[in-house]
């Protein structure tokens, strides 16, 4: 059994290893093996911005596996020089590629599992790999999910936990919306705002139904009545808004007022201005 001092133990270790909230540079060597799963669906979109509202609504639909964070840029392989390294060399697979196997692999058994069709991923760290995952699965589908920089901001504020200055939290959200806004502009996709989805739940879960092509269902938006698994650290939103399984409404900014230029031009951007 774990004791308590373990678990603090491993909390400690798991922030030292948090990952760079940067893009990642990948240098693609070997060509890409045939993959398991065709066309997964990757939310791009930051923190706290209400993904994952968006992925227990679709995790109820009867042909869609929403699951928890994947954190897929965070799973790696280790090959050995000289033993491994070779061995995968003669056949075609390097680190990287090898690493793209797994995550392909990983994807395919949660529909295995879940004897489902359709794959989505919301983790907020997707936004720093979203080239990797086009070159990873060419035919793979993005949903852009907005929030207003400030509903963003107030949001990690708000948090329990939270010590961070506001310049500090500004900071943060800044890195995940540059490349988001850069994949949105790269990538044929879906945005959804987050304001909307909770104000139209219907209107907006039938868009994303009609661009993943399946038929709307209803039971979506009763999200609450289906397992959507375990409210575990760092796999998602654990805030009692989420957990009453009711689609809440969102705090609404109207316009830019109050947010310095750097943050301002996101919002005019994504139709908050």
């Amino acid at each position: 059994m774990t004791s308590e001092t373990d678990t603090l133990g491993i909390a400690e270790g798991l922030k030292i290893r948090r990952p760079p909230k940067r893009t990642q540079i990948v240098d693609y060597a070997f060509p890409a093996v045939t993959r398991l799963v065709r066309s997964p669906v990757f939310v791009i979109a930051p923190v706290r911005s209400g993904s994952t509202l968006l992925r227990m609504l679709l995790n109820s639909h009867s042909r869609i596996r929403a699951p928890h964070e994947l954190h897929l840029r965070t799973i790696g392989v280790e090959l050995t020089p000289g033993f491994s390294e070779s061995s995968m060399e003669e056949l075609g697979l390097d680190r990287v590629e090898l690493e793209h196997v797994v995550w392909d692999r990983i994807l395919h058994l949660e529909l295995l599992r879940s004897d489902k069709e359709i794959l989505v991923d919301k983790t907020p760290g997707n936004v720093f790999i979203w080239k990797r995952l086009k070159y990873v699965w060419p035919e793979a589908r993005f949903i852009f999910m907005l929030r207003h920089p400030e509903g963003v901001i107030s949001s990690l504020e708000n948090r329990k936990d939270n010590t961070t200055t506001r310049e500090s939290l500004e900071a943060t959200a800044l890195k995940y919306f540059k490349p988001l806004e850069e994949a949105r502009r790269a990538l044929d996709g879906l945005s959804v705002r987050y304001e909307q989805l909770t104000a139209e739940p219907e209107q907006v879960t039938r868009e994303v139904c009609a661009y993943l092509d399946v038929k709307w269902e209803p039971e979506m938006l009763q999200y609450g009545k289906h397992y959507q698994g375990q409210f575990v650290p760092n796999l998602g939103d654990r805030s009692d808004n989420i957990k009453s399984g009711r689609i809440q409404a969102a705090r609404v900014f109207d316009d830019t007022g109050g947010l310095p230029p750097k943050l301002a031009k996101y919002a005019t951007a994504w139709g908050y201005a």
